[in-house]
């Protein structure tokens, strides 16, 4: 079972901003029943207290339900609530006027004028406010506060109010109106600006996949373009020269041999450069990526300095699976990297606090095909990769190497070790 920590912290940025305004008027409709429907009880007695705490539970209810509809129709999940912000205003309105009749008509007994004016004010400061989460419009919005306030001058001056009274009622009502209006038409501008922040970051990383996909193109067209160009040629003078008997035909698929041996060596290249890991490199963008997720991560230890290179380029393959582990699984809060160099073998442990519930079939959690991926080329250069639970709710990741000078000369770790696929380390 999921802590409420766990829960929150499960949410993207947006999906936070979203329930954080969600809950702030919700609890504006709570305030309302608490502040003047729970408190009129006492002043207006059992009776009339009971029915008046009822009637402005069904206005506190009535603005609940508006907030998630009006919040849902701004991201577009619901169609624009216009019947229950209609319902809404008709029952502020009516509300408001038993009020202003109860204080005018209601028992001769103290306390029962402030109890129905604190009725009158919030109904009329908080309505307006809530029905402006569902219109586009900013002038629409003001022009709600703006006609509750009217309407409040109206009534009140058909009563038999004097005309300073009324107006600082109207007043009141419309500076409070327009409060609360204009913290919805902000609440909402904010939500819509931080969702449109976030779908342009993840266009932003999709544009760069893009280009990072468009320069490896053309490096393979800078390669293999005018070699295989070549390559056609000389394979069709071949052809040629074959069906004339001459024996320069084999000259030619000679040469054909050689460039496409060369083509094979030069792609292979390329393809190295790109799926090389660099340990620093990695180290440091992992600690940016968690830290962007909100999880602390510290890195210490030795430093990558100095390392052969298919060390640190298996041990960069290491941190680079630990990190998207750490994101997909669990809800650590905290990761720790640590890089070693001991006596004739490096050692990388990477430690987080996010271990996942425990299964009925399993204390641990599931390993993907990526730790798979990663064991099978750490043995390639006599590497060992031991990952699971390290007590007291740490999951633990340890990547042990032989330096080169202990497992064989440096030019016997193979080469393959930085040109295996990408998708062997996946989860």
């Amino acid at each position: 079972m999921r802590t409420p920590g766990r829960w929150w912290r499960h949410k993207t940025t947006p999906e936070k901003v979203e329930t954080y305004t969600r809950w702030s008027f919700h609890f504006f409709a709570v305030m309302e029943f608490f502040s003047v429907g729970f408190t009129s009880v006492a002043p207006l007695g059992i009776r009339l207290g009971s029915a008046a705490m009822l009637v402005v539970a069904v206005h506190a209810g009535l603005c609940f339900v508006t907030v998630s509809r009006a919040i849902d129709w701004t991201r577009g999940r619901r169609p624009q609530p216009t019947g229950l912000m209609w319902t809404l205003a008709a029952v502020t309105a009516a509300i408001a006027a038993a009020a202003i009749g109860l204080a005018e008509h209601g028992p001769d007994r103290e306390g029962v004028d402030t109890a129905a004016g604190g009725v009158f004010g919030v109904i009329l400061i908080f309505g307006p406010g809530i029905i402006a989460l569902g219109v586009r419009s900013r002038r629409r919005a003001f022009g709600i506060a703006g006609a509750f306030a009217a309407g409040t001058w109206g009534v009140t001056s058909a009563l038999g109010a004097p005309a300073l009274t009324a107006l600082f009622t109207a007043l009141i009502v419309l500076i409070g109106g327009v409060f609360i209006a204009f913290t919805a038409v902000f609440s909402v501008w904010l939500l819509n600006a931080v969702y449109e922040l976030d779908e342009a970051r993840e266009t932003r990383a999709r544009l760069a996949v893009a280009e990072e996909r468009l320069r490896f193109g053309r490096d393979l067209h800078d390669v293999m373009g005018r070699n295989l160009a070549v390559i056609a040629l000389k394979s069709e003078l071949a052809v040629q020269l074959a069906q004339r008997g001459r024996p320069e035909a084999v000259t030619q698929m000679v040469e054909v041999q050689r460039l496409a041996q060369e083509s094979q060596r030069e792609v292979r290249e390329v393809v190295r450069g790109y799926r090389e890991a660099d340990l620093g490199s990695e180290l440091a963008g992992a600690q940016g990526v968690l830290a962007a997720a909100g999880i602390d991560c510290t890195v210490g230890g030795a430093t990558a300095a100095g390392l052969p290179a298919a060390v640190q380029s298996a041990l960069g393959w290491v941190v680079r699976e630990a990190a998207t582990n750490v994101l997909r699984h669990g809800d650590a809060r905290r990761c720790a990297v640590r890089l070693r160099v001991l006596e004739g073998r490096v050692v990388l442990s990477v430690e987080n606090d996010g271990v996942s519930e425990p299964g009925p079939e399993s204390g641990t959690r599931p390993s993907g095909s990526g730790l798979a991926g990663l064991r099978e080329r750490l043995a390639e250069i006599d590497g060992t990769l031991e990952a699971g639970p390290a007590g007291r709710g740490l999951f633990r990741l340890t990547a042990e190497i032989p330096l080169p000078s202990q497992s064989g000369p440096a030019g016997a770790v193979p080469a393959v070790v930085a040109a295996r696929s990408v998708s062997e380390v996946t989860p």
